[in-house]
This record gives C-alpha cells, sequence and structure tokens, in this order.
C-alpha cells in the first residue's frame, strides 16, 4: 500500500495541510479531517502544515484565528510549519499572500491559461437557461474563450470589469481517490470556471491550489463535498506546472465521508453535538474524542475500537477509510471517552478534573495539598462510574463545599428524605458519633445499627444517609464517602437533613 499511496515519493517528503478558515468554532467534520491529515503525515515521518484560510475578511476574527489554534493544541494535533511555527513556504495566512496570487494570475493570463471573460450575470443565467432548455450542459459557453481584440475593447468602453477564467482542457480528467478509487469527470461538465472576481479578488478555486503547489503539499485530504472542484483544480495544478509554479507535482486527492446527524443529515456547524467547545466544556479527553472521530470512517481493526493516538499513528492507512457516510453516535462517542477515563493514571485523573471544580466554585484554581489529597484518595472511587470530566462536581463537588454552602437536591430530598428518614438519620448519627473514623468501623457501625437494629433493607438504610452527605441519590461509595469527608462534617449535615425530613 505504501508504494500505491506515496509514488516514486520517499515517506520523509510527504506533506499535508490543514486549511481551516478562522470564522468561529471548529467542528467534528473539520477536526476529523485535521486527525486523518496529522495521521497520514505522522504515520510516514513527514510534515503537516497549518494554513489558514483568512480571505473571507466579513467572517474572519483575530479570536477565530487563536480559538483555532488553542483548540488544535489543546486536541494534541500539531504542526510543523505555519502560524507561531513559521517555515519555508510562509506567509501561512492566505491574506498575507495577495500578492503572490496576483503575480501567478497574470503568468496564467500570459501563458493563455487563463483569460478575462466579461459576460454579466444576466448575460449567464440567460444562455445557462437556453441551455437547460435545450437539455444541453448549462456550465460556462465558453463564450469569452476566443474574444477578438475589437471585442475585448468594446465591452471595455462599456465600462465593464472582467473576472478571470482558466481555460479548462478539452478531454476527461482522470485521477486516483486514495478513498474512492479512481474517478473520471468528462469534460462537458467541467465548464471554465472563475478564479478572480471582477473586483479582483482572488476565489478559494485559485488560491487552494496554488498555495498547494508552492508550499509543496503532496497529498490532500478534504471532505467529499468539495470532490466536485478537484476536476478544475488538477487542471490548475497542471497550468500551474507548465508556467514553473510549484513543484510541477499535483497532489493524491483523498475525500472524507460525510459525518451524519441526526435523521440522517449532514452534520453542520448548527447541529448540537458538532461543536468542539461543546466536547471541551462537557470534560471529553482530547484523546477520547480523536479515538471516536477516527472511528468516523477508520478502524484499526475489526474487534478493536478503542486505542491511542500513537497507536493510530502507527496503523493509518488511508486506503482503509471507508467512503460510505459515517454516523455520528453521541452515545458511542461518550463511551470511547470514558474507555479513555479509565486508561488514565490516577495522579493524572485527579489533575484533570481541578478546572471543572475550580469553575464551579467547588475548589480554587490552586488547591491545597490537603484538598488535593482528598480528591487524589476519591479517585478510585469514581474513576470507574464518570464519562466525562463535568461530572466531577456533581459526583465529588459534597466533598469539598462548605456547610454554609451545600445543599440537598430538592428532587432527592422530596424522594428519599421522607416518612422513617428522620429514625435513620437519627441511628445513622448515633452510631458514627463515637466510631473509628476509617471505612470499615463506618460500615459495621451503621450495618449493625440501620439493618440489623432497624431491620431496613440496604436501599431503605442507606439512601437517607447518602443524601444527607452528598446531597444525591448518586454519589461515590458511601462509607468510603463518609471517611473522605470526615466526622464532622458527616455528622452535621445529618442532623441538618434531620431538619429538613417531611412526613
Amino acid at each position: 500500500m505504501t508504494d500505491d499511496v506515496l509514488g516514486d515519493l520517499e515517506p520523509t517528503e510527504v506533506r499535508l495541510r490543514f486549511a481551516p478558515s478562522p470564522t468561529g468554532l471548529l467542528h467534528v467534520g473539520n477536526i476529523r479531517t485535521a486527525l486523518f491529515a496529522w495521521a497520514f503525515a505522522r504515520h510516514f515521518g513527514g510534515k503537516l502544515v497549518l494554513r489558514i484560510e483568512d480571505t473571507d475578511t466579513a467572517r474572519n476574527t483575530p479570536e477565530g484565528l487563536q480559538y483555532t489554534l488553542d483548540s488544535l493544541r489543546w486536541l494534541g494535533i500539531d504542526w510543523d510549519e505555519g502560524p507561531e511555527k513559521g517555515g519555508d513556504f510562509g506567509p501561512y495566512q492566505q491574506s498575507a499572500r495577495m500578492d503572490i496570487y496576483t503575480d501567478v494570475v497574470a503568468k496564467l493570463l500570459a501563458a493563455g491559461k487563463a483569460y478575462h471573460c466579461y459576460c454579466s450575470q444576466e448575460e449567464l443565467d440567460q444562455r445557462r437557461e437556453a441551455a437547460r432548455t435545450a437539455g444541453q450542459h448549462s456550465g460556462y459557453d465558453g463564450h469569452c474563450r476566443t474574444l477578438t481584440p475589437e471585442q475585448v475593447q468594446a465591452y471595455v468602453d462599456e465600462g465593464r470589469r472582467p473576472v478571470v477564467r482558466l481555460r479548462m482542457p478539452d478531454r476527461p480528467i482522470v485521477f486516483d481517490d486514495l478513498v474512492r478509487g479512481e474517478i473520471t469527470f468528462l469534460p462537458e461538465n467541467l465548464g471554465d470556471y472563475v478564479l478572480v472576481r471582477a473586483n479582483g479578488y482572488p476565489l478559494y478555486p485559485l488560491v487552494n491550489p496554488v498555495d498547494d503547489a508552492l508550499m509543496q503539499i503532496t497529498h490532500v485530504l478534504r471532505g467529499e463535498d468539495l470532490l466536485p472542484s478537484t476536476p478544475r483544480q488538477i487542471a490548475l495544478y497542471e497550468a500551474l506546472a507548465e508556467i514553473g509554479v510549484g513543484t510541477g507535482r499535483t497532489p493524491r486527492f483523498g475525500h472524507l465521508p460525510f459525518v451524519m446527524g441526526e435523521g440522517n443529515k449532514k452534520l453542520s456547524k448548527r447541529d448540537p453535538n458538532s461543536g468542539l467547545g461543546e466536547y471541551m466544556a462537557r470534560g471529553f479527553l482530547p484523546e477520547g474524542l480523536l479515538n471516536y472521530l477516527a472511528l468516523l470512517g477508520w478502524s484499526i481493526a475489526e474487534d478493536r475500537d478503542v486505542f491511542t493516538m500513537p497507536e493510530m499513528i502507527e496503523a493509518f492507512d488511508i486506503r482503509k477509510v471507508n467512503s460510505n457516510a459515517a454516523r455520528f453516535d453521541p452515545k458511542k462517542c461518550e463511551a470511547i471517552n470514558a474507555a479513555h477515563m479509565r486508561m488514565l493514571p490516577a495522579d493524572d485523573f485527579a489533575r484533570r478534573m481541578v478546572p471543572f471544580l475550580a469553575q464551579a466554585g467547588v475548589l480554587p484554581a490552586e488547591p491545597s495539598d490537603a484538598q488535593l489529597g482528598v480528591l487524589n484518595a476519591a479517585v478510585p472511587l469514581v474513576q470507574e462510574r464518570m464519562n466525562t470530566l463535568s461530572e466531577s462536581v456533581d459526583m465529588l463537588g459534597f466533598l469539598f463545599v462548605d456547610d454554609a454552602h451545600f445543599g440537598v437536591d430538592p428532587d432527592a430530598a422530596a424522594k428519599v428524605l421522607t416518612g422513617d428518614a428522620d429514625a435513620v438519620l437519627d441511628a445513622a448519627a448515633k452510631a458514627l458519633a463515637d466510631v473509628d473514623w476509617t471505612t470499615e468501623a463506618i460500615e459495621a457501625a451503621l450495618r449493625a445499627s440501620l439493618i440489623e437494629g432497624l431491620g431496613l433493607k440496604p436501599k431503605n438504610a442507606f439512601g437517607p444517609v447518602r443524601v444527607a452527605i452528598s446531597g444525591r441519590r448518586i454519589s461515590p461509595p458511601l462509607f468510603e464517602s463518609l471517611e473522605l469527608l470526615g466526622r464532622d462534617k458527616s455528622l452535621h449535615r445529618l442532623e441538618q437533613a434531620r431538619r429538613t425530613t417531611t412526613s
């Protein structure tokens, strides 16, 4: 497969690019593309170029650029050239490359590879409608391909401002897609397309291939929605080679399958579960999220879903990416993340919970040694129970909040602190008053008092105690939680809960 993918390239000559627009939050489709390009480059020991496509000045913001860089860093997707890294082929923001595009267009025009088109939009629409009515292809009909100097002057005298179109070859364009195999586009479906607007502004179909050529990109991975533009870009690569721009090598393309959301529709930035910010806020691990996104079109093995990024890099083969659309399953994404949480060393798991507990006001940004001691001791109680790091607030917050700010969830109180709960809490407080404060002693005292003494079933015996000390019906194991909370706080909360029980 290596020869099939690399051709005559040496592995270390592999160069891929990730080219986001800094218009807002990254979404899972962007990230999956970046992940596959990164894994491809790292697999061969090549390079990943980060190029910022910021020519849409109305939508781009400095904050968007910074968010893009911060997001990639959070994900662990590092780049070899680009913003903050530099490189031999900069600048790496398209807004700073306008002079380059102007120069390339001038060379294309001079060589006859491109031409000025003076057709108005109204004329284009009329001719397209006439072609459709006649049952013919409705793409651009080449009206301005062979204008005489007199015709050009007449248009100029009218004050018309031309666009620049690429002169497409009159032959099929065939290429081997790394994901989909051989694809053929017939010339009748490939009209001469616009490279530069009438106002002189270069368009994506120009700047993207020009940058790829000048930055010596060897492989391009992108979404299948861009597949229709590929033959036009291949024609431009060939034209660029003929005028001496770039290495003369056309990149190999791989078009990745759509990611589908609810209702089997393509996942978009507006859909829930699509934005990276949501996963960061919920406390997904970057390695867990990337693991799941890798499964949207690729697998490391038929019987294995959970793997590390180094394992993915070693095994990644673009030819094994499935061309069928992949469905984003939020529940499976969470399950994969949970598996990665269980793989973390205890101290790392504790460290990653701190920002979420701090944001909720449960811990300070810099916890004390005592607080860190409690948090580390709590890890074995919750690591197998949590799916995301944000769950640490509900699961462990009760251990750190002071009694003045502690409260019992009203729904839990209504369901559990009723009936004979006051008798249970009284008995629990008496049993715990003088016991050695260890998990074993606490458990023995409560079982003797509540199950043997009051004749209660475990659910009825321990439910009120759990709600009283944690504020919730679901918490870490009760006896261990009592030990970590401490005698004074535990007894105080039992007393406070006793005052709120309802008959």
